[in-house]
C-alpha cells in the first residue's frame, strides 16, 4: 500500500493517514503495533510527551527499520509539547528530551499541544528556531481555536502548517476548516472515530453496509474526502490493517451530505476555550 500524502504549506508532503498512540502504554503491546502499522505501509506515527510512549515509539520505529528496506526519512513523526512545558526556552527543552526519547536526528512535525494563554505564542517562537534549524520539517498547533490562530498568526513569521483538534461526525469543525483552508492550514482529526462511540450508529451502519466496509472506514474515508488528514488509534492489528484499507472505495456526495449533517458539536475531549490547563 502507497500512502497517499498531502502538501503543506511549506511543501512537506504528510501522509494522509497516519497511526495515534493515544492512551497506549509504553511496553510491548505498543512496539508491536508501531511495526505491524509500518508493515502495513503507514508512515506517519503521531505521538505526545504527555502520552509518555515517546520511547517506546521510537523503539518501534528503529526495530520496523531494521527489519525492513525503509529509511527514516520514509516516516512521518510527529511529537507535541505539553502545556507545563510551554514559553520559549521550556519548550526547546521539551523538543530535546522529545527527540531524546524518541531516539530520532529530528522531527516531521513539531505541535503546541493546547493553546496555553500567555505562553503559546512564546513557544511558537521556540518552534521557528527548530524550523529554521531544521531541527523539525514542520511546525503547527494542536486544538487552536480560530480566535488563537488569529491571535498567533498576529505575530508569527512562520505561519503554523497543521491545527490538530478532535473532529469526527458528531463534531465536523466545519467553521474551523473553512478558516483552515483561507490560510492554507492543514487540519489534522484526532479521535475520528470518537473513541468508538459512532460505530454503532444507524446512518453509519447503513452506509458501510452499502459499501461492504466498516463504520470506521467510511468514518476514515469521510475524512480522506474533506481533505482532512487522520490519526484513528489502534494497537489491534486487524483495526490496524482495516482503517488504511479506504482507497478502494467512495462515498457519493449525498452520502457526504448526510454524515455532515450528524453534526451536534460534540466534544468528547476538553474544551479549548474552558479547558483547565
Amino acid at each position: 500500500m502507497k500512502q497517499k500524502t498531502m502538501a503543506l504549506h511549506n511543501g512537506l508532503e504528510m501522509p494522509r493517514l497516519g497511526l495515534g498512540v493515544f492512551q497506549v502504554e509504553e511496553g510491548q503491546e505498543l512496539i508491536d503495533a508501531i511495526k505491524f502499522a509500518i508493515r502495513q505501509g503507514y508512515r506517519s506515527i503521531d505521538t505526545a510527551a504527555i502520552y509518555g510512549n515517546e520511547a517506546g515509539v521510537g523503539q518501534g520505529i528503529r526495530e520496523a527499520l531494521t527489519e525492513s528496506e525503509l529509511h527514516r526519512e520514509d516516516l512521518f513523526i510527529t511529537s507535541k509539547v505539553w502545556n507545563a512545558d510551554q514559553g520559549f526556552e521550556s519548550t526547546l527543552q521539551a523538543f530535546e528530551t522529545s527527540l531524546a526519547k524518541l531516539g530520532l536526528a529530528y522531527l516531521d512535525l513539531y505541535l503546541i499541544h493546547w493553546p496555553v494563554a500567555g505562553k503559546y505564542k512564546e513557544s511558537w517562537r521556540a518552534l521557528e528556531k527548530l524550523y529554521a534549524e531544521g531541527r523539525v520539517k514542520a511546525i503547527g498547533v494542536s486544538n487552536f481555536q480560530i480566535h488563537h490562530l488569529e491571535d498567533l498568526m498576529k505575530d508569527a513569521v512562520v505561519k503554523p502548517m497543521v491545527n490538530q483538534v478532535e473532529l469526527h461526525p458528531m463534531l465536523s469543525q466545519t467553521e474551523l476548516r473553512e478558516f483552515a483552508k483561507q490560510h492554507d492550514i492543514r487540519i489534522e482529526a484526532w479521535s475520528p472515530l470518537m473513541q468508538g462511540q459512532l460505530l454503532d450508529n444507524p446512518l453509519l451502519q447503513e452506509i458501510s453496509a452499502k459499501h461492504g466496509k466498516s463504520v470506521a472506514q467510511v468514518i476514515i474515508r469521510w475524512d480522506l474526502q474533506h481533505d482532512i488528514i487522520t490519526i484513528p488509534k489502534s494497537t489491534n492489528a486487524h483495526r490496524i490493517a482495516e482503517n488504511a484499507d479506504v482507497e478502494d472505495f467512495e462515498l457519493t456526495a449525498d452520502e457526504m451530505a448526510r454524515i455532515d449533517a450528524l453534526n451536534e458539536n460534540r466534544r468528547i475531549g476538553p474544551d479549548p476555550d474552558n479547558f483547565n490547563f
